[in-house]
């Protein structure tokens, strides 16, 4: 099992998750986050963390394509540590629909 993040992190990009991984799994995209699948040790502290309610364990119907596309993009992004500002957008974009398609930038974050 793994916790992958999901598509309501999207245009929210809240990082108090990224503060309690033990083993700094996290990846910064420019408006999204995403967790390694292979790093992650399924220790689950980072569900709760999240405001947005986008870290789910792989084992819910319908992950296999956040598994993918969590290892797709942790391939491509700076690991990230450090909890920071989520996107000024935030609150009004939590828990919107269609954020993939809407919103999802492909370009890396800062890291850090």
């Amino acid at each position: 099992m793994t916790y992958v993040v999901t598509e309501n992190c999207i245009a929210c990009k809240y990082t108090d998750c990224v503060e309690v991984c033990p083993v700094d799994c996290f990846y910064e995209g420019e408006n999204a986050l995403v967790i390694h699948p292979d790093e992650c040790i399924d220790c689950g502290v980072c569900e709760p963390e999240c405001p947005a309610d986008a870290i789910r364990p792989d084992t819910e119907p319908g992950m296999e394509q956040w598994v993918e596309f969590n290892r797709k993009y942790s391939e491509m992004w700076p690991v990230i540590v450090t909890k920071k500002d989520p996107l000024p957008e935030a609150e009004e974009r939590d828990g919107e629909s269609g954020k993939m398609e809407k919103y999802f930038s492909e370009a890396p974050g800062e890291g850090g």
